[in-house]
């Protein structure tokens, strides 16, 4: 649906006196995009976690996570770029799948800014 029809619907739904089923599932569409970036966060507290928590770092966008495998060990053997999923956002976005493939393809480097 094209964004003008979507908020024509939106506007007809409002007169029609339809405000409490709209703020009702915007609060519902709130909570679980909140619940998603809590989990997001919180998933290497769980015990199912497969990396050391201490080897993860949280940057949340583009991916959730940086692990540097082995860093609590004082001995980095490899760095994996970590997309956490919960809820019903099982599927990588758009940006999500370019990173995943610049990673895949070997497209990554090193580099050094010196002030």
């Amino acid at each position: 649906m094209g964004l003008h029809q979507g908020r024509r619907q939106e506007r007809a739904e409002w007169e029609g006196g339809r405000v409490e089923e709209i703020v009702k599932a915007r609060l519902k569409q709130s909570r679980a995009v909140l619940g998603g970036l809590v989990s997001e966060q919180m998933a290497p507290l769980l015990p199912d976690f497969p990396f050391d928590p201490g080897d993860c770092r949280f940057i949340g966008k583009p991916v959730d996570f940086i692990v540097f495998k082995g860093m609590n060990a004082k001995a980095i053997d490899e760095v994996i770029f970590l997309e956490v999923k919960s809820g019903a956002s099982r599927t990588l976005n758009d940006q999500e799948k370019r990173l995943r493939d610049a990673v895949l393809a070997g497209r990554v480097s090193w580099a050094e800014f010196d002030v």
